[in-house]
C-alpha cells in the first residue's frame, strides 16, 4: 500500500478515481473546510473514514505535513514508454527529465505539465526523483492525471521516439536560441536538465534543438521547475496559434 497525504492531492485522488483508496485517515478535531469536502466525497464514494490522534497520521506520513488527512491507496504504476511511442500522435507533447533529483521540483513539474496540457512525463530510472508521497503532494495531486513513464536509458528512449518522428527540444541556459523562437509544432519532446549538472552529454548531444529562457538579472539560471513552466506554457501557446 502507499500513501497520499494532504487536503488537495487527497482530493484530486477521490476526484480522479485512478487508484483504488482502500480508507481515509483523518486527524482527530481537524474541522477545515476543504477536510469536510474530503469526507463527503470519501463517504459517497463508500471509501471508510477513519479518525485518529494527529501524532498517529505524523507517523503514518513520517512528517506533520500532511494538514490533517492521509488516503491509504493501491500502490501506483508506472506508464508503459513502448506504449507512450505506440500510440503518440501529432498531438503528443512528452517531458523528459534528464536527472531530476529534487521530489519537489519533479512533483512540481507534473503539476505543471498537467496543466499545461502535456502527454507524460518520463524519467530515467537511476539518478532520479521518483513517484513518492513527497511527490505526489508537491504535484497538488497531479499525479494522478499525468501519466508518468521510466526507462532504463533516456538517450536510447529520445533515439526511439526520434523515429516515430519526434523533434526533441532540449532546454540549456547557455543555449544560442531563445525559447521564444522555436515553433514547437508536430510531435513534441522537451527535455529539461536536474538540478546543477543540466543536460547530460549524451542526451544533449542526441536533441534536436538547443534553447534557452533569457535571464536579464545578475542570477545565471532558473529552477528547472520554473523553466519547464516557462516552456512549456509557450510550447503550447504556438501549437494552438
Amino acid at each position: 500500500m502507499a500513501q497520499i497525504y494532504g487536503v488537495g492531492p487527497v482530493l484530486e485522488a477521490l476526484r480522479a478515481g485512478s487508484r483504488k483508496i482502500e480508507r481515509i485517515v483523518v486527524a482527530e478535531g481537524a474541522v477545515q473546510h476543504r477536510l469536510r469536502d474530503v469526507v463527503d466525497k470519501a463517504r459517497k464514494s463508500g471509501i471508510p473514514v477513519r479518525r485518529e490522534p494527529r501524532a498517529a497520521l505524523d507517523r503514518l506520513a513520517g512528517s506533520q505535513n500532511h494538514q490533517g488527512v492521509i488516503a491509504i491507496v493501491a500502490a501506483g504504476g508506472y506508464a508503459d514508454p513502448d506504449e507512450l511511442i505506440a500510440s503518440s500522435t501529432p498531438d503528443t507533447v512528452l517531458v523528459l527529465l534528464d536527472g531530476v533529483e529534487d521530489p519537489h521540483n519533479l512533483g512540481a513539474i507534473i503539476r505543471t505539465a498537467e496543466c499545461a496540457g502535456a502527454t507524460a512525463i518520463v524519467i530515467p530510472e537511476r539518478r532520479a526523483a521518483h513517484i513518492t508521497e513527497a511527490v505526489a503532494k508537491a504535484s497538488a495531486g497531479a499525479t494522478e492525471y499525468m501519466r508518468v513513464a521510466r526507462v532504463t536509458n533516456l538517450a536510447a528512449f529520445i533515439d526511439a521516439i526520434k523515429e516515430k518522428g519526434f523533434w526533441v527540444v532540449g532546454v540549456e541556459a547557455s543555449a544560442p536560441t531563445a525559447y521564444t523562437d522555436y515553433d514547437y509544432h508536430g510531435s513534441l519532446a522537451l527535455v529539461f536538465g536536474g538540478e546543477g549538472q543540466g543536460l547530460h552529454r549524451l542526451v544533449r548531444d542526441k536533441c534536436d534543438v538547443m534553447v534557452s529562457v533569457p535571464m536579464r538579472g545578475h542570477i545565471a539560471s532558473l529552477n528547472v521547475s520554473v523553466t519547464a513552466g516557462i516552456v512549456l506554457f509557450e510550447a503550447m501557446r504556438k501549437r494552438s496559434s
